[in-house]
């Protein structure tokens, strides 16, 4: 098996055969292909069929490190079979294996919703929410061509996505992590009993277009599965922090209810805010601590930083253990400013040749302030750190590592009755952390992570 890289191959050769076989799927000629610019292979193309353009979206792999579900094919597969049931999702008119590319409908629209009224918020909502509840009364017998497995009983539908990320997560991972495997526990053991039904979920939700102040369709349905409904609305609660839903989350979960003809389960939305904040930090974990070439990890740095802030502040509310207060950091000048500062003025005169190379330009800009925040505070963090970990293992420490290492062993043996003092020893770690780099253009979305306020009346 040849090795596994950040993304896969597609040069001029491989998108040669996608065009090829666009042409040949469609049975016309492509007249404008136009590459997307953000971190996996895509392209919009025009194609003209018996003097008519079609307006596509190709959509190619990332595979590498990150990917759960490695196979495209799957995730074209699903689409199709959500299109035939009704659901509002692009058709899928062919896949081509090599190099992998899902070849379908282009939504028209936008996902910014900023400008449109109030009124015009609650339609979309409306319409979304109606969209989501139908996809989840699909029969998922309806995916069995599709090889999705079907969990049984409450814990395996709780834990659908625990368990599916797990391979991965142990493949990749490149450094002790307390924090995740404290809460992979922490989740084993609190998993919602009563939970019994499961559903088609598009788990990472929200994501939808919109067009002349209506949504038109569903998208992104890579990391699919069948498990808890309630998956659903706990991620697009999550994705409300940094791309908004249009109309208040209290207001789209109660149309959720009424297109559904079910309440909703608040507590088993903030555990499955804490899964989901778990899986994709696990998810991410193996490239943040070793990136591959060609990797986003400016993009994948955001995740990380997010993912943990939200991670704390769902395990603080389940767990009922505030988070510690931290002092301010007293600000300094790196060591090594003035080098980092000549580095950012000579990136600053490079001309990018076309957009993904302006992208590529745009993520070292934002990794060189990252860098930046580093070198000024990133001893004091790892001091304190190790400070912290001595006191509490009761042993001295030379260095992080160690003294990370130390810590992961001590979770893993630890019983519930150390909960609360892991969460707030956690808690100050990973809050510092945010302190260093949250005031950077990577770190802001995770100062801007809050917990899905689902409950009708905001509480």
């Amino acid at each position: 098996m040849a090795e596994i890289t950040g993304v896969p191959e597609y040069d001029e050769a491989a998108i040669q055969r996608i065009r090829d076989f666009v042409e040949a799927t469609m049975g016309g000629r492509i007249v404008r292909m136009e590459q997307q610019v953000r971190w996996r292979p895509a392209w919009f193309a025009d194609v003209e069929v018996d003097g008519k353009i079609t307006e596509l979206h190709l959509r190619g792999d990332r595979t590498g490190d990150v990917a759960i579900f490695p196979d495209l094919k799957r995730e074209a597969d699903i689409i199709s079979v959500l299109y035939d049931q009704g659901i509002p999702v692009p058709q899928v008119h062919g896949y081509l294996a090599d190099p992998p590319c899902i070849v379908m409908e282009s939504i028209q629209g936008t996902r910014d919703l900023s400008g449109l009224s109030a009124e015009a918020h609650s339609a979309i909502g409306r319409e979304y929410m109606a969209a989501v509840a139908a996809m989840h009364k699909v029969p998922v017998e309806a995916f069995a061509d599709v090889d999705i497995h079907v969990p049984q009983g409450a814990e395996e539908i709780a834990l659908i996505g625990l368990n599916t990320y797990m391979p991965q997560y142990l493949r990749t991972k490149k450094r002790p992590e307390p924090l995740l495997e404290f809460v992979i526990q922490w989740i084993r053991r609190n998993v919602p009993r009563h939970r019994t039904r499961a559903a088609f979920i598009q788990f990472d939700s929200g994501q939808f277009l919109v067009h002349e102040q209506r949504m038109t369709k569903l998208y992104d349905f890579e990391f699919s599965m069948i498990g808890d409904p309630m998956v659903d609305l706990a991620t697009m609660g999550m994705r409300n922090t940094i791309e908004p839903m249009g109309a208040p989350l209290p207001e789209l979960f109660g149309y959720y209810e009424q297109a559904s003809g079910e309440p909703l389960d608040h507590d088993a939305i903030l555990f499955h805010v804490l899964q989901f904040s778990l899986l994709g930090t696990m998810q991410f974990t193996g490239t943040v601590a070793d990136p591959r070439p060609a990797d986003p990890h400016s993009v994948y740095l955001q995740f990380d930083l997010a993912l943990r802030r939200s991670i704390l502040l769902a395990l603080s509310q389940l767990a009922g253990v505030p988070l510690p207060e931290l002092p301010p950091l007293a600000e300094r000048t790196g060591d090594n400013a003035t080098l980092i500062r000549k580095l950012a003025d000579t990136l600053s005169g490079v001309a990018p040749r076309d957009p993904v190379a302006e992208g590529h330009k745009a993520q070292v800009v934002e990794l060189i302030e990252w860098v930046a925040r580093a070198d000024a505070h990133g001893a004091a963090m790892v001091a304190r750190n190790i400070a912290e970990v001595s006191a509490f293992l009761k042993r001295d420490f030379a260095d992080w590592p160690s003294a990370e290492a130390a810590l992961e062993a001590f979770v893993l043996a630890a019983g519930p009755d150390q909960d609360a003092a892991l969460i707030t020893l956690l808690g100050a770690i990973e809050g510092r952390r945010l302190q260093v780099f949250g005031p950077t253009s990577i770190g802001e979305a995770a100062l801007h992570v809050r917990l899905p306020q689902s409950r009708l009346d905001g509480a």
